[in-house]
């Protein structure tokens, strides 16, 4: 008789429709594949039903542990997950006892916005991604603390709920943005996609970028770096995170008295792109 090898579930519902051709996290996915495969683990992608209970679709399908990645990780069947005892790890999200792997987000806005003040703006946007995430709610607060550190005022209008990777939702907030009476300078979008539907805004609206309305980004996948003016923006370690995630899910499976269950933090980087100008 055959024996199986050991199986990790990737929990993933990405909510633009991309799927497993989102330009970020696909680099997560990748690395947590291959970090698998090296340490001799198959990968099966879950796709549980809105009312199942995933613990027992673990049971079933013969799944050792689980990597939650891009979720509405308030749901109740997710928190179920986390809190049955079934080996869990989340990417960009914190429950309590569960490992997390993330970015240092707090940095990472901190950063984007000192660099749009240090070239002269003070009239400065942010369009933000879904409010069900810990990663939206840390970024948002950390723009109003930046800002107010800075003692630069943010108008309730500088402020727009959009999504993560949408490129025509963006369009249609950055165009309301550009619309007021006192537009602001410099908007920060959610994440990089977010860049096309900005910069058809703008186009549609006859201004440069960055000499009328500079724009900042983050993820720091390729795509935007290939594009003209290259996006300023925030590299988030993609690889080390997937990488991370895998490692840290096959250490609580294999060593679960042992394995921590404090949260990795990775820094963040800042690419000068040619989106944020001088004003």
């Amino acid at each position: 008789m055959t024996e199986h090898a050991p199986n990790l579930g990737i929990l993933y519902a990405e909510e633009s429709g991309r799927g497993l051709t989102h330009p970020f996290f696909v680099l997560i996915l990748n690395a947590i594949k291959e970090e698998a495969a090296s340490r001799g683990y198959d990968i099966t992608f879950m796709h549980p039903g809105a009312d199942e209970d995933c613990a027992e679709h673990c049971r079933r399908g013969g799944i050792d542990g689980v990597c939650m990645v891009c979720l509405d990780f308030r749901a109740p069947q997710f928190k179920a997950l986390a809190e049955s005892g079934i080996p869990c790890v989340t990417i960009d999200h914190i429950y309590k006892r569960v490992p997390a792997v993330l970015s240092d987000n707090e940095t990472g806005v901190q950063k984007l916005v000192e660099y749009a003040i240090k070239k002269g703006h003070r009239r400065i946007a942010f369009i933000y991604g879904h409010d069900n995430s810990v990663v939206t709610r840390t970024r948002v607060s950390q723009f109003h603390n930046t800002m107010a550190y800075h003692d630069l005022p943010v108008p309730p209008e500088y402020l727009k709920q959009g999504l993560y990777d949408a490129i025509g939702l963006t369009r249609k907030l950055v165009l309301e943005l550009l619309r007021l009476p006192e537009r602001p300078t410099c908007i920060l979008l959610p994440d990089d996609v977010a860049y096309l539907g900005a910069q058809e805004a703008a186009w549609e609206m006859n201004l440069r970028i960055p000499e009328d309305i500079a724009f900042g980004g983050y993820d720091g996948i390729p795509l935007t770096q290939a594009m003209s003016p290259r996006l300023t923006t925030i590299r988030q370690s993609s690889e080390d995170i997937g990488q991370t995630a895998a490692k840290r899910l096959i250490e609580l499976i294999e060593s679960p008295e042992a394995a921590s269950r404090k949260p990795t933090i990775f820094p963040v980087e800042l690419i000068e792109g040619g989106t944020i100008g001088a004003v």
